[in-house]
């Protein structure tokens, strides 16, 4: 593992430590280069020059998010015109964003979603250290940003009589504003420790009543996939990427209906709660397992070497 140094800034933290990860690429040959995030398709023509391969993951389409400035959003439109040529193969991590990119810009690319392991961790140290009871708590993860619809959550549980508690976990480096309108709460059922990961975070994920995820820009969203590896009720804002991740194996809802929704899950006999579990983490074994991921990228990488 190699840490090179970046500029903390909003818009240019990416971009400058992409650039010095590039150099250094360059000076310290590989077989092949994985590159993440449309931002940087201008950096993987550099190691092609020099006879390195390269993949680029586009991610989802980030020109969307409300964080951006309009010239941020118009790096971004550019950025996803030179991925179609500057790398050697493109990933996307959602069927939906390969179709948009065939459609837009007539470019196939490599469709490798993320992973995600199944069944229930045993321990419970940190929702007990945060007060949440086993299987009465709603969990919302994801970074504090607007289009995350962190707020939404909350003020949508804010309207529901419930002893249950709300846990928004998460955190985001330059969304102060918008996280201090988040936490403006006097709800003392809402939980915000801020980001937690690693066994703390697959702890949360396996003793929640239910999973609320609000994304609404992104192709597939880890926390979605974990989540229903972990058998959490998942309910999620009905979008085309969301709606591929659940296939089925989730309940959608749109905006302004969360509230209700909501109290639909906490009226759900045990026996429904169960076969949703059930459906969750096997449409994970079946389309997210971490040993498919990890075959088509080295398949990938491989064929890109040669």
């Amino acid at each position: 593992m190699i840490y090179l140094p970046t500029w903390r800034h909003k818009y240019f933290d990416t971009i400058v430590h992409t650039f010095y990860s590039t150099v250094h690429l360059i000076f310290h040959r590989s077989d092949v280069a994985l590159y993440c995030n449309a931002a940087n398709a201008i950096f993987t023509f550099w190691p092609r020059l020099f006879g390195i391969p390269v993949a680029l993951n586009v991610d989802g389409l980030e020109r969307k998010r409300k964080k951006w400035n309009r010239l941020a959003k118009t790096w971004y439109l550019i950025s996803e015109r030179l991925a179609t040529f500057c790398p050697s193969a493109v990933v996307t991590d959602a069927q939906k964003i390969a179709e948009y990119y065939l459609q837009r810009y007539r470019k196939r690319s490599e469709f490798i979603p993320y992973g995600a392991e199944t069944g229930r961790v045993a321990t419970a140290d940190v929702p007990q250290h945060l007060s949440l009871e086993r299987g009465r708590y709603f969990l919302y993860v994801s970074r504090m940003e607007p289009e995350n619809n962190a707020l939404l959550v909350r003020e949508a549980f804010e309207q529901v009589e419930t002893p249950f508690k709300l846990a928004l976990v998460g955190d985001a480096p330059y969304a102060q504003a918008y996280i201090e309108r988040v936490r403006a709460t006097k709800d003392a059922r809402v939980v915000m420790p801020g980001a937690i990961y690693s066994r703390g975070y697959h702890e949360l994920l396996s003793h929640c009543f239910a999973y609320i995820h609000a994304t609404e820009v992104g192709g597939t969203h880890p926390a979605l996939i974990e989540a229903m590896g972990r058998g959490a009720l998942v309910l999620y804002l009905n979008t085309p990427e969301n709606d591929e991740v659940a296939g089925g194996a989730g309940i959608p809802f749109e905006a302004g209906e969360l509230a209700t929704k909501l109290r639909l899950m906490l009226a759900m006999p045990e026996a429904d709660r169960a076969a949703w579990s059930r459906r969750a983490m096997e449409r994970v074994v079946e389309r997210y397992s971490w040993d498919a991921v990890t075959d088509r990228y080295e398949a990938l990488l491989e064929r890109l070497a040669r």
